[in-house]
C-alpha cells in the first residue's frame, strides 16, 4: 500500500464520502511516509474484525499514534503536574494531521468522512497516558462544533469552524452551570437581544478548555418561553469585554486538562452568532450530546484494555507466597470476565454507530453504552488497581490515574441518572412528569 508525500490529507475524491478503496493517510513534513506502517499483527486484526472499521480507519489511527508517541505522552506526565497542557501547541499539531475535523465539511478543512472515522480517532487517543488531554481534544473536535457544523451560516462556519479544525482555535462548550449541569433546561444564562446585538449575563460551570479558549458555543436562555424552546446556541468570542474567567477548578482526576468556571456580564455579542434558529439551542444541544456520548465511550475502551494488559503483565511478575499473582484462579478469571465487559460494551457502541452513520436515531443505544461505560470504567479500575497493591495506590502507575480520571464518564455529557431516564422514556416506563 503507498503512501505519498505533501500536506496531511485522505487521497479521496472531493466528490466521494468516503476515501477511495484502500487509501491511507497523507502525512505532512513532520510525520514522513516511512512512519506510517501497519499496527502490529494483533492490533490490526483486532481493528479489522470489526465490520466498522476498514484499512482506511486503521491508516488514520496510526497517523494519531505517531502523533501520540511523539508530541504528547512524553510530556503528560509534566502537564499533570502543571494541572494544564498547551492546548493551542497541540491542537495545531492535530488541526495540522487533519485529526480535528475528519468528518466536517471538506470547504471548511474538514475531510468530509462519515462519523465511524471520528470513533476511530477517539478510540486511539485513549492511548494518551491520561483522560484530561483526550478529553480537551474530544470537546475541540466533536463537541463543540456539530451544531455549527450542520446548522451554522457560512459566515460563522468560516470565522469560527475552519480555524478550529485547523487548530488556530482552542474551543469549548458553555452548558452547565453551578445549578444545572446534567438538567440543561433548567440554566439561567440569559442572552437579551438589543438591537443587532445580544447583551450576555449569567455564568458557567466546569467548561473544559475554558481557560485557554478563544471562543465558545455558549447554550443561552434567549426567550422566556418554554424551558425547551426558548435557549440558542451562540458563537462567542472570549476575548470580548465583560467575560471573565474567575478560576481554574482543582479536580481530583483529569488533571492536565484546565477547567474554568466563567461569568459574563452584560457580554455584547452580535445575533448574526446565532447558531441555527433562535429557540433551537436545546434541541441542536441534545444532538450534539448523542455524538459527545459515544466519542466519549470509544475514547475509554482503549484505557480499559490497557488497563487490563498492564494489570496481566504486573501480576504476572510480581510474587506473593513465591508465585505470581496472575497465577490465582480469582485474578485471571476476573480480568477474563473484565475483558468480556469491554467487548461487549464495543460491540454496543459499534452498532449505535453504525446505525448512526446511515442516520438512523441513536438515543437510546448512545445512552445505554454511556451508561455501560461509565460502571464498567468504575468497576474495572478499581478491580485492576487492586491487583498492584501498594503500587496502585501510588500516582506513578497508569491504572491509578485511569482510577481518578474515569470517574467522571459517570458525571460528565450526562449522569448515569440522566441516561437512565432517557432509556426508560424509549422504554416507555418513564413516568409521566406532573
Amino acid at each position: 500500500m503507498a503512501l505519498c508525500g505533501g500536506s496531511l490529507r485522505f487521497l479521496l475524491s472531493k466528490s466521494l464520502k468516503k476515501p477511495l478503496p484502500g487509501c491511507w493517510l497523507v502525512l505532512n513534513r513532520n510525520y514522513s511516509a516511512k512512519d506510517a506502517v501497519n499496527y502490529n499483527t494483533n492490533a490490526s486484526a483486532q481493528v479489522l474484525d470489526s465490520e466498522l472499521y476498514t484499512q482506511d480507519h486503521l491508516a488514520l489511527r496510526e497517523t494519531i499514534r505517531k502523533i501520540i508517541d511523539k508530541e504528547i505522552n512524553p510530556f503528560v506526565d509534566k502537564w499533570e503536574e502543571a494541572g494544564q497542557f498547551p492546548a493551542h501547541r497541540i491542537f495545531k499539531i492535530l488541526g495540522n494531521a487533519g485529526i480535528l475535523g475528519v468528518n466536517k465539511p471538506t470547504e471548511y478543512g474538514g475531510l468530509g468522512l462519515d462519523y465511524s472515522y471520528n470513533i476511530a480517532v477517539a478510540e486511539e487517543l485513549g492511548n494518551i497516558r491520561c483522560g484530561g488531554i483526550p478529553m480537551a481534544i474530544g470537546v475541540q473536535s466533536d463537541m463543540t462544533t456539530p451544531a455549527l457544523a450542520r446548522f451554522g451560516s457560512s459566515e460563522l462556519k468560516k470565522e469560527f469552524l475552519a480555524p478550529t479544525i485547523q487548530g488556530d482555535k482552542v474551543a469549548c462548550l458553555g452548558v452547565s452551570e453551578a445549578g444545572a449541569g446534567s438538567d440543561v433546561a433548567s440554566i439561567k444564562t440569559k442572552a437579551v437581544r438589543k438591537g443587532d446585538d445580544y447583551i450576555i449575563n449569567g455564568s458557567k460551570m466546569w467548561i473544559t478548555n475554558g481557560v485557554q479558549a478563544d471562543w465558545m458555543c455558549l447554550l443561552a436562555n434567549t426567550s422566556d418561553g418554554p424551558a425547551h424552546r426558548n435557549k440558542s446556541l451562540i458563537c462567542l468570542p472570549m476575548n470580548l469585554p465583560g467575560i471573565h474567567v474567575a478560576r481554574k477548578i482543582d479536580k481530583i482526576g483529569m488533571k492536565s486538562s484546565d477547567t474554568a468556571e466563567i461569568y459574563f456580564d452584560d457580554v455584547r455579542v452580535p445575533c448574526k452568532n446565532l447558531i441555527g434558529e433562535e429557540g433551537m439551542g436545546f434541541t441542536y444541544q441534545m444532538l450534539q450530546f448523542q455524538e459527545e456520548r459515544m466519542w466519549g465511550v470509544a475514547n475509554a475502551l482503549t484505557p480499559m484494555q490497557n488497563a487490563i494488559q498492564e494489570t496481566i503483565e504486573y501480576t504476572r511478575q510480581r510474587k506473593i507466597f513465591n508465585h505470581p499473582v496472575l497465577n490465582n484462579q480469582v485474578v485471571h478469571f476476573r480480568l477474563a470476565e473484565l475483558e468480556t465487559e469491554v467487548e461487549l460494551l464495543r460491540s454496543l457502541l459499534y452498532r449505535a454507530v453504525a446505525l448512526y452513520v446511515k442516520g438512523n436515531d441513536v438515543t437510546k443505544l448512545a445512552s445505554m453504552a454511556k451508561l455501560k461505560a461509565g460502571r464498567l470504567a468504575r468497576e474495572l479500575s478499581d478491580s485492576c488497581l487492586q491487583y498492584w497493591g501498594g503500587m496502585g495506590f501510588t500516582s506513578e502507575v497508569f491504572v491509578s490515574r485511569f482510577y481518578r480520571d474515569s470517574r467522571l464518564i459517570s458525571i460528565g455529557a450526562g449522569a448515569d441518572e440522566v441516561m437512565l431516564s432517557i432509556i426508560c422514556k424509549y422504554m416507555g416506563t418513564l413516568p409521566a412528569q406532573k
